[in-house]
């Protein structure tokens, strides 16, 4: 069984051939500034994305004729829906290619995905994108009722990794409650009753400021900011998305430099690095208040869960409230994969875009 994974990004695209656990190649295509400033908008970008994709995996010896499934990163532009492995179609491929929710990268992979095996009795398929929405009623008011919170997350690492603490408890995700601690460049911070995502920080908008992202801001002195210093939209967004949090306070987003400069003994990347981890410590109670304290397990991912630093620093904070699981990395090629043979062998049943969606305005 050979699965292509295809994991596009703003300036690369991941690919990666699987036959069950085993890794049979993988390539990153990474593009510079220049290239990509030959196309207004990302949509422009995906017929020259797709060819290199094509050259690349017959250059390795490999065709897609061959492939059992193909499977993509879930792109941030669909509508929100109930976590799983999806069957790429075309009511998902017109809001992909529109961004009708977020225009990003990876709304490219399902297209490609799709156009790659349209002609094929081959399926096309995507795996918990970050539009999965599980949140109750009362997790999607704001305090502002013409904004609605809405569910965002590092789902597919989070849902992956959730079915390993299942396992290591000898059990099942759907019986278990757990918090799910997602560290990257963007932070997660999920509650996570019987496997759904009921509650979660949005990575992009609140919760603790991350390695490139401011988190929650004081909402009266960001508006007095705004104001002041008549912002354009697209440059405060870059701002407080990819230039915010230990970026802008400390001129990098590596964790390992940081804690570099606090062995060498700097202050301010010590107090700008505890302050991260004393409001991601903050964010994993407040999803404790949300699970009513029942929960069988903490378990904390992403790149920067390789840090003993941060990890026994979080400990001293929450460890009191269940036990602490750590699973380094995001292996999201590996979860693409394993949705898809979840589904291949009748594990699973593959969802269908139109029946999940889910309309935000008539659960309020």
């Amino acid at each position: 069984m050979l699965i292509l994974a295809i994991n596009p990004g703003s300036t690369s695209t991941k690919l990666a051939i699987y036959d069950g656990d085993k890794k049979l190649w993988e390539k990153n295509i990474s593009y510079s500034i220049n290239e990509l400033s030959k196309y207004k908008e990302i949509i422009d970008q995906l017929e020259w994305r797709q060819k290199l994709i094509k050259r690349k995996i017959k250059a390795a010896g490999f065709r897609v004729e061959n492939m059992d499934a193909v499977v993509a990163r879930g792109g941030a532009g669909l509508d929100p829906i109930t976590g799983g492995t999806y069957l790429i179609d075309e009511e998902m491929l017109k809001d992909l290619k529109i961004g009708k929710n977020a225009k990003h990268a990876s709304n490219l992979a399902g297209i490609i995905a799709y156009n790659l095996v349209k002609d094929k009795d081959i399926p096309a398929f995507t795996v918990d994108p970050v539009s999965v929405d599980e949140f109750e009623s009362i997790a999607r008011l704001s305090g502002f009722p013409e904004i609605t919170r809405r569910c965002q997350s590092h789902a597919l690492n989070l849902k992956a990794v959730a079915r390993n603490v299942a396992e290591k408890l000898d059990t099942e995700m759907n019986k278990i409650n757990l918090i799910g601690v997602h560290l990257g460049g963007g932070i997660s911070i999920a509650a996570m009753k019987k496997g759904r995502i009921i509650d979660v920080n949005n990575a992009n908008q609140n919760g603790p400021y991350s390695p490139e992202r401011s988190g929650t801001l004081p909402v009266l002195d960001l508006v007095e900011y705004i104001f002041s210093n008549n912002f354009d939209k697209n440059e405060l967004k870059k701002k407080l998305i990819g230039k915010g949090g230990m970026v802008a306070y400390l001129g990098t987003n590596d964790g390992r430099e940081i804690e570099k400069r606090i062995s060498n003994g700097n202050k301010k990347a010590e107090l700008v690095y505890k302050g991260m981890i004393y409001q991601i410590a903050k964010e994993i109670g407040a999803m404790a208040a949300v699970l009513e304290g029942n929960i069988d397990g903490i378990f904390v991912t992403g790149g920067l869960a390789y840090s003993d630093y941060l990890i026994n620093s979080i400990k001293k904070y929450v460890e009191w409230i269940a036990p602490i699981m750590v699973f380094p990395g995001a292996e999201e090629m590996k979860h693409l994969v394993k949705g898809v043979y979840r589904v291949l062998n009748n594990k699973e049943k593959a969802k269908v875009y139109k029946d999940e969606r889910i309309n935000l305005e008539d659960l309020l």
